[in-house]
């Protein structure tokens, strides 16, 4: 591990500043900012996005806003790849970077690394949520429950995206999606990770996102 190296990740609720502490670091310090956030990876996705401003991107340099359009797949473990290559580059730069936070999937990716899954095919996805269309959740939860009691009594039971995912991955590889996640032991970097959690008082935090949403 290369110690002088640091990568600050700044997370927290919508509205809650982690914009402008993201600027005033990269600023200070003379870092990239690295966007971790699922939608404002995607430029055709502007309204409820709270993507920075023209005025703000100016203001330090920035990867993942407006990256992507989409048409095109963009998951999680493919943010981790990305950002990994981008990051080996901008260290050689400079030892301080940026990544902040809007989702926790993304930002858990990169840190921690995902459970190795398999690829499927898209069509098992299209017949799963075809299903749900016309069953209903819990003729999916059935299926889960048969297949994988272990992670069926795991499962948030009305979170239909990880459902569809979990019998997604059953019925492509014929096992059980629980056996793709014992075998996890962690990702390894070559520089420290700093995290930094942003709070504020509920009202105060409602009343800014009321602003935001008007």
């Amino acid at each position: 591990m290369k110690n002088n190296r640091l990568l600050v990740v700044i997370v927290g609720p919508t509205a809650i500043g982690k914009t402008a502490l993201s600027i005033e670091l990269a600023r200070r310090f003379n870092a990239d900012i690295l966007s971790a956030d699922s939608r404002q990876f995607f430029k055709e996705m502007e309204i409820g996005t709270a993507k920075p401003s023209s005025q703000e991107l100016a203001q330090a340099p920035h990867h993942f806003i407006n990256s992507h359009s989409i048409k095109h797949e963009y998951d999680a473990v493919s943010f981790a790849d990305d950002a990994e290559k981008i990051l080996h580059k901008l260290f050689e730069k400079n030892d301080i970077q940026i990544m902040v936070g809007g989702s926790g999937l993304y930002v858990k990716a990169f840190c921690e690394g995902l459970d190795e899954m398999p690829q499927t095919d898209l069509t098992i996805r299209s017949a799963l949520k075809e299903q749900l269309k016309s069953e209903g959740l819990d003729s999916l939860l059935v299926e889960l429950q048969q297949k994988d009691p272990d992670f069926y009594d795991k499962i948030d039971k009305a979170n239909s995206q990880r459902i569809i995912r979990a019998l997604e991955v059953i019925r492509e590889s014929g096992k059980p999606y629980s056996t793709f996640r014992k075998d996890y032991q962690g990702k390894q970097h070559d520089f420290k990770i700093l995290k930094i959690g942003l709070e504020m008082d509920r009202e105060t935090m409602y009343e800014r996102i009321n602003e935001r949403m008007d």
